[in-house]
C-alpha cells in the first residue's frame, strides 16, 4: 500500500482486518496483548492486516492515532523475535507500514499466511493452547484436533507413505489391481514393470514398502487406499467414506436419484471409485463430432476438467479427517468436496506452477495411469477449460471450520436467461434494466448461488475492490439485497431468500447418517466465546429446569454425536420458539457453530422452521420444530 492510497473501506471486504486502539496507559502507544492472538489467527488462516491506532465502532471508526510510532514498532520487533511471545516471526521490514489516515498516524501490519512448514503459529509455549484461527472477523482458539492436524502436516511431506505392518497383497482387491496393471500395460507396453510380480509392481509405484532398518514389509497407506479391500481399508482408516450423488434438480429436489457410497456393494477403493464416478460424471455430455485420422475424438476440454477435478479431490484429501469425499452431479453443476484444506495459499493454487500434494504416492499412481498433473497446472487447466465453454468461473473455496475444500463447476452463463427472467419478475423489469452491469451481475449471482460475496464478485468483474464494496452496499440500501456478517465475512442475498433456505452448494447436500462418521464439528469452543450460562436462557415463562434436562445429553458431553445434537434441538423447540442465543446457552455451545452446523442444515431438512420466514436473518429470529419424528 502507498501512503496516499490507504483506504480502510477499499480493503474491508477484500482482506481480513483487525483494528486495535493500542494507546497504552500513557496514551503514547503500546502493542496490546490481543495483537498476538490476531497475528496467530491471520498467519494460520489467509493472512490479513492489523491496524494499530484505530478502534472500530458499531458505525464507523475512532481514529485515535499512535503518538510514538518508533517505540511501538520496536515493541513489535522485540515481540516477534521472542519465542516466549510468539512461535514464528513471519514479517520483514515491508510488512510494517507507517500510514496516515484521517489526520492521525497509524501502523499497518501486513500479516502473511504462514506456510505449511511454519504452521501452527501460536502464542506462548504450547501450540495446543495458543493456536488461533480467523473466522470472518473473530480470532478463535483452535481445537486440539485441528492443531494436531497442522503439526502433522508440518512434518509430513506426504500422508500416504506410512508402512502398514501386517497388510499384504492379500488385502488388495485382485480385480482392481489387475485392471490398473492392464491400463498401465496398454499405455506403456514395453515398460519393465509389466514383467514384475504384483508385490514388486506395487513396490515400484509406492504401494508396498520395506523398512530398511527392521526389514519389516507391508502395504503403504497409498497402496491400501488405491487398491485395497474395503474392510481392510476401514481397519486402518475408520472414517473412510466415499460418496457420489446425482440429483435431478438444482433447487427443489433434495433426494439423490443415483448414489455410490462405501456400502460393501463394490470394492470401495479409490481406483474403482474414480473409474465408476468419472463415467457417471461424463455420461450425457455433449461431445462435438471431431475426427483424428479415421478415429472419432470422444474427449473434450470439459472431460479433461472433470478428470482433473476428480483426481485432485482424491489425491489432496485428508483421509484421517472426519468428513467424506463427496462428488455431486446436478443439471447445472458438478461439485467436489474433500476433507482437508489446501496446503498452499489459495491464490498460488489458482495461479498454478506450485504443487504440494498431501498424498504424493496416490498422485504418482494416477499419473502413471495417465491421469493428473504434477507441476501444479491442473487447477489453471480446469479454469481455462471451463472459461472456454463461456461458463461461469469455477468456485474454489476452503471451509476452515469444517476442514473441507470445495470446488464447484457451474454450467451456467453469467446471466442465465431463466434466472434473469425470474429476477425481473421479482423486482420489476424496469428496476433491473436501470441497474449497471455489475449491479445486475451481483443480483444474478445472489439468485443462482443463493448468495454473493465481495470476493466472488471480484473474480467475475474488472471493477476496483472499493467500487465493488460501494455497489454491494448500494444494493442493500436500495433493498435489492440483504447482508449477513461483517467485513470479509459479509454475504449478500435476495430479500427473504437467506442462503440457509437454499440448496446452494455441494456443501449443503444432505448426507445419509448411516454412511457418515461422527463429527467433531460440535466440539465446544474456547470458553471465552461461549454464551453466558444464564443471560440468554429462556425466562420464567418456560420451565427452565425442564429445558435444561432436555439439553443435558449435549451440555454435559464434550463430543456429542451430530444426530444427538439435532435430536435435542428438536425437543427443545418442540411446541415453543427459541432463539439462537437461548439454544446455544442451553447446550453450552458456541452460537456460530450451532447456527452454521445445525440450524441451517435442519431448516433445509425441514426439521425446524424460523418464526419470521420472510426475514430469516432477523436479529430476533426464533425457531420451532416441525418434524421430530425422525428422531423418535
Amino acid at each position: 500500500m502507498k501512503n496516499d492510497m490507504f483506504d480502510i473501506n477499499s480493503l474491508r471486504e477484500d482482506f481480513y482486518m483487525e483494528f486495535k486502539r493500542a494507546l497504552g496507559k500513557d496514551g503514547q502507544g503500546k502493542v496490546p496483548e490481543s495483537f498476538w492472538e490476531s497475528y496467530s489467527a491471520m498467519a494460520n488462516t489467509e493472512g490479513g492486516y492489523i491496524i494499530l491506532g484505530i478502534a472500530e465502532k458499531k458505525k464507523g471508526y475512532d481514529f485515535v492515532g499512535i503518538s510514538n510510532r518508533k517505540k511501538v514498532i520496536k515493541e513489535l520487533w522485540d515481540g516477534l523475535n521472542n519465542k516466549q511471545k510468539i512461535s514464528n516471526n513471519l514479517l520483514v521490514d515491508r510488512n510494517i507500514i507507517k500510514e496516515t489516515s484521517n489526520g492521525v498516524d497509524i501502523i499497518v501490519i501486513d500479516v502473511p499466511q504462514a506456510t505449511r512448514k511454519q504452521k501452527p503459529v501460536f502464542v506462548g509455549n504450547n501450540p495446543l493452547t495458543g493456536t488461533y484461527r480467523r473466522n470472518n472477523e473473530g480470532d478463535y482458539k483452535c481445537p486440539e484436533n485441528i492443531v494436531k492436524q497442522m503439526l502433522g502436516e508440518q512434518v509430513n511431506d506426504t500422508n500416504d507413505g506410512t508402512l502398514l505392518e501386517g497388510f499384504t497383497v492379500e488385502d488388495i482387491e485382485e480385480n482392481t489391481l489387475k485392471t490398473y496393471r492392464q491400463n498401465f500395460s496398454n499405455r506403456k507396453p514395453t515398460h519393465p514393470f509389466n514383467d514384475y510380480s504384483d508385490e514388486k509392481f506395487l513396490e515400484q509405484i509406492g504401494g508396498f514398502s520395506t523398512d530398511r532398518k527392521t526389514k519389516k514389509q507391508g502395504l503403504t497407506l497409498a497402496g491400501l487406499l488405491m487398491f485395497g479391500k474395503l474392510r481392510s481399508i476401514l481397519n486402518v482408516v475408520p472414517n473412510y467414506i466415499l460418496d457420489y450423488q446425482e440429483r435431478s434438480d438444482s433447487e427443489t429436489d433434495k433426494r439423490w436419484i443415483d448414489r455410490i457410497t462405501t456400502d460393501f456393494e463394490w470394492s470401495g477403493n479409490l481406483y474403482d471409485y474414480y473409474r465408476i464416478v468419472i463415467k457417471k460424471l461424463t455420461e450425457g455430455l455433449k461431445v462435438p463430432f471431431e475426427l483424428k485420422g479415421d478415429t472419432r475424438i470422444e474427449d473434450t476440454p470439459v472431460h479433461e476438467a472433470l478428470r482433473e477435478a476428480l483426481v485432485n479431490t482424491i489425491i489432496h484429501a485428508d483421509y484421517s479427517a472426519q468428513c467424506s469425499i463427496l462428488v455431486v452431479k446436478r443439471p447445472d453443476l458438478f461439485g467436489f468436496r474433500n476433507p482437508g484444506l489446501l496446503r498452499i495459499p489459495l491464490s498460488i493454487a489458482l495461479r498454478g506452477g506450485t504443487s504440494d500434494c498431501r498424498n504424493r504416492n496416490l498422485q504418482k499412481m494416477f499419473q502413471l495411469s495417465g491421469l493428473g498433473e504434477q507441476a501444479g497446472s491442473g487447477m489453471p487447466k480446469i479454469y481455462r477449460n471451463w472459461k472456454n465453454q463461456h461458463w461461469r468461473n469455477p468456485l474454489l473455496e476452503q471451509r476452515v471450520e469444517e476442514n473441507q475444500t470445495i470446488m464447484i463447476l457451474t454450467m451456467l452463463s453469467l446471466f442465465p436467461e431463466k434466472k434473469v427472467e425470474e429476477i425481473k419478475e421479482q423486482i420489476g423489469e424496469a428496476v433491473f434494466g436501470k441497474l449497471k452491469n455489475t449491479e445486475q451481475l451481483a443480483i444474478v449471482l445472489a439468485k443462482t448461488d443463493g448468495s454473493v460475496t465481495h470476493q466472488r464478485l471480484k473474480e467475475l468483474s474488472k471493477e476496483h475492490p472499493k467500487d465493488l464494496s460501494d455497489i454491494l452496499h448500494g444494493l442493500v440500501e436500495k433493498k435489492l439485497l440483504e447482508s449477513e456478517g461483517r467485513g470479509r465475512g459479509t454475504s449478500y442475498y435476495l430479500p427473504g431468500r437467506h442462503p440457509a433456505g437454499e440448496f446452494i452448494s455441494v456443501g449443503s447436500i444432505e448426507e445419509s447418517s448411516e454412511h457418515l462418521p461422527k463429527s467433531s464439528e460440535h466440539l465446544p469452543k474456547s470458553s471465552e466465546h461461549l454464551p453466558k450460562s444464564s443471560e440468554h436462557l429462556p425466562k420464567s415463562s418456560e420451565h427452565l429446569e425442564v429445558l435444561r434436562s432436555i439439553a443435558e445429553p449435549v451440555r454435559n458431553s464434550k463430543k456429542a454425536p451430530k444426530i444427538v445434537v439435532e435430536n435435542v434441538i428438536c425437543q427443545l423447540c418442540d411446541g415453543r420458539y427459541l432463539s439462537l442465543k437461548e439454544i446455544s446457552a442451553l447446550l453450552d455451545r458456541n452460537p456460530d457453530s450451532i447456527r452454521n452446523h445445525y440450524l441451517k442444515p435442519m431448516i433445509i431438512e425441514r426439521l425446524i422452521e424460523p418464526q419470521m420466514k420472510d426475514n430469516i436473518n432477523h436479529p430476533k429470529q426464533k425457531y420451532t420444530s416441525i418434524n421430530k419424528k425422525k428422531f423418535d
